[in-house]
């Protein structure tokens, strides 16, 4: 495999929290997570002013029009009326006492932060704040809101630009994304090690998890705060939880959160890629006619971008689990039975948790609406190398952990369970070892 060139991003100190007009120059290619360029006011992307769709855009319109009312309920006020209308379970909730948001003031081990999730939407609560919100437009990556939390007649959801100051950059894969950090980490995904993950966050669940930050309040540096043991089987008697709408920050959902989190960000990048290509191609010329206030930089080729989502997607470097672990929730339940499930009763949601997180290691977000929603050409190169990477033909050592019979089975249930399939995936016979 070649060796992608680096691009290179040049800034002053605080230049990148401003991310103004203009371009932030780099070479013509490089993988997505070490390249960034400031695409967000480009023609095909215009980030702030193109209309947006995603859940939460629509629930807003649907408030508007009257055909949902979200109910006031107690000290977490709109917090469980909006979940139901965006349909994620309370199961999901994880707590984050590291004070790392616009909440940062009120965020601390006594008063942490909730996060609820679904695989397109991230709502956060504190206690005495207002409601955040992220949510992934199938074309725009994620769409950062707030919602007063005072009892309104027609509450309204107010997207929020200032989230940008921290939620575009290298850490997010070069486009407004989701973050995910822990202490000294810019950003947790399921190739950090598990002894490395969570601090500054809760962990519950069943007891012998592997080693983690987690549920360590004494420091705040990773340096100093060894790696424990214990996850607690409950917030209760840590946490005084009046008006939390769980007592659990479960380990299963912590897991799902800190694969999805990079996974969602990876599929934006691409669509943004494919869109500012087609564009450049479009213009007579090319690229050295483009406007003055608009980046001329070539975007990812395809090729490359698809392997590195593809590699991600099939957890090609993911961090194994030294023990089995279990939540106590709910989530891991909620989580598996929303399927699709192929003709043999499996499914992609399917959970391990012995030694990696999913039975049949390809992620779930093929099903994401932003998926779905690609470019073509985008779409085309990511099956390209998944099928390659699946059927056996590319050789590469670091796809030895992916066995033939695992690689059957995600061929098996993607035929049942996809309709937009090339070709090349409906082929019977088995996949070579």
């Amino acid at each position: 495999m070649p060796t992608p060139l680096r691009r290179v991003l040049r800034w002053s100190v605080g230049t990148l929290a401003m991310l103004t007009a203009g371009a932030l120059a780099r070479s013509s290619a490089a993988q997505l997570t070490d390249s960034f360029t400031n695409w967000a006011e480009h023609p095909a992307i215009a980030y702030a002013s193109h209309p947006v769709t995603d859940p939460v855009a629509r629930l807003n319109r649907s408030i508007r029009d009257g055909r949902v009312q979200l109910k006031y309920d107690g000290p977490s006020g709109y917090l469980r009326a909006t979940l139901d209308a965006l349909k994620i379970p309370v199961e999901s909730q994880i707590a984050v006492f590291n004070p790392d948001s616009l909440q940062s003031q009120r965020i601390s081990t006594v008063n942490p932060r909730a996060i609820f999730f679904n695989d397109a939407v991230s709502v956060a609560w504190v206690r005495g704040g207002f409601i955040e919100l992220a949510s992934q437009d199938p074309q725009q990556g994620i769409i950062f809101y707030a919602l007063d939390n005072d009892r309104e007649d027609r509450p309204q959801f107010t997207r929020r630009q200032d989230c940008m100051t921290c939620h575009y950059s290298y850490a997010t894969v070069g486009i407004p994304g989701m973050l995910n950090r822990g202490y000294g980490l810019l950003n947790m995904d399921h190739t950090t090690p598990i002894e490395q993950r969570w601090g500054g966050w809760y962990v519950t669940g069943q007891q012998g998890a592997p080693r983690h930050l987690g549920n360590h309040v004494a420091g705040r540096a990773a340096a100093s705060a060894p790696a424990v043991s214990t996850t607690w089987p409950s917030l209760d008697g840590h946490v005084d939880t009046t008006g939390y709408l769980s007592n659990h920050s479960d380990i299963v959902a912590l897991l799902t959160f800190t694969h999805q989190t990079r996974g969602m960000n990876l599929l934006g990048r691409i669509g943004w890629e494919a869109r500012v290509a087609a564009y450049q191609q479009q213009r007579p010329g090319g690229p050295a006619l483009t406007p003055p206030n608009v980046t001329a930089d070539l975007p990812v080729p395809l090729a490359d971008a698809a392997r590195e989502l593809v590699d991600y997607f099939l957890f090609v470097n993911e961090a194994p689990l030294a023990a089995p672990v279990r939540g106590a929730s709910g989530f891991a339940e909620r989580f598996e039975a929303e399927g699709p499930h192929d003709r043999q009763g499996r499914s992609l949601r399917q959970l391990d948790l012995k030694t990696r997180l999913l039975r049949y290691p390809l992620s779930y977000l093929v099903y994401a609406e932003a998926f779905d929603a690609l470019p073509a050409e985008a779409k085309d190169a990511i099956y390209q190398r998944l099928w390659r990477v699946l059927s056996g033909d590319e050789k590469d050592a670091r796809y030895r952990r992916l066995s033939a019979p695992d690689r059957q089975a995600i061929i098996e249930i993607l035929r049942d369970t996809k309709s937009d399939l090339p070709a090349s995936f409906r082929g019977r016979g088995q996949v070579a070892p």
